[in-house]
């Protein structure tokens, strides 16, 4: 239905979609991959949509290829994500958003947007804040999930499907991240699953292997940085005395 593929006979009850598109600090990303790795989710349905890339994607140790867009489920816990190893371009964004977004609302299914405010002044731990459409908005209010405090707006392929639930009054719920604009930021994901998708589904998994993910990453920053400082260095022009002939 919709371009949406489901062969896995799984009781879902009004499930929650976890929606982990790349962006900014792939931070929608980092956190789906890890609620599907950590809580073993069956994988439920492909994403077939027109004018997503034809691809086959293989994992290493397994046989199987895969498409690049999926979505795994957890049946006790009443949760879906929607994972995809390659962006969604510009061009199919509008289209891929209206076939998702008939899906979950004929499937009776609530998304969770994910998105990163890219910003290289971040708090400290990252902030967040929460938008909501068709009326969802009084479950942040419940959790006291703030909102923003200025004028934005979600672009990309997750600002399109937010739009997309909004034309269509469906009830969803956008939870907007501070994170590294340059670098995937693992710690801005930590931030989304423990502040914001806990709370909104009940489902707790362990976000230890995150914070090692960060210090790894910060890591390689601080290489790359010095790295970059020392081309610059050599590739700068400066006086130096000619000593060769004295």
């Amino acid at each position: 239905m919709a371009g949406i593929d489901v062969h896995a006979d799984l009781d879902l009850d009004s499930p929650t979609l976890i929606e982990g598109l790349p962006g900014v600090g792939l931070v929608g990303k980092i956190a789906a991959d890890h609620l599907v790795d950590t809580l073993g989710m069956t994988r439920y349905a492909s994403v077939t949509c027109d004018g997503l890339p034809k691809l086959g994607v293989y994992a290493a140790g397994e046989r199987d290829v895969r498409p690049p867009v999926r979505v795994y489920a957890d049946e006790a816990a009443d949760l879906l994500a929607l994972q995809s190893d390659v962006p969604v371009s510009p061009q199919a964004a509008p289209h891929f958003a209206d076939c998702v977004t008939e899906w979950l609302d004929a499937t009776d299914v609530t998304p969770i947007y994910c998105s990163g405010y890219g910003t290289e002044e971040r708090s400290t731990p990252p902030a967040m804040f929460g938008v909501a459409t068709g009326g969802a908005g009084e479950r942040l209010d419940d959790l006291e999930i703030p909102a923003p405090d200025e004028h934005g707006a979600i672009s990309g392929p997750t600002g399109a499907l937010v739009a997309a639930a909004a034309e269509r009054d469906l009830a969803g719920l956008g939870l907007v991240v501070e994170s590294n604009p340059q670098f995937p930021d693992p710690e801005a994901a930590r931030v989304l699953i423990r502040d914001g998708i806990t709370p909104l589904t009940g489902v707790e998994v362990d976000t230890a292997a995150l914070v090692e993910q960060a210090e790894d990453v910060q890591e390689r920053r601080e290489q790359l940085a010095k790295k970059l400082q020392e081309a610059q260095n050599e590739a700068s022009s400066e006086a130096k005395p000619l000593r060769m002939y004295q």
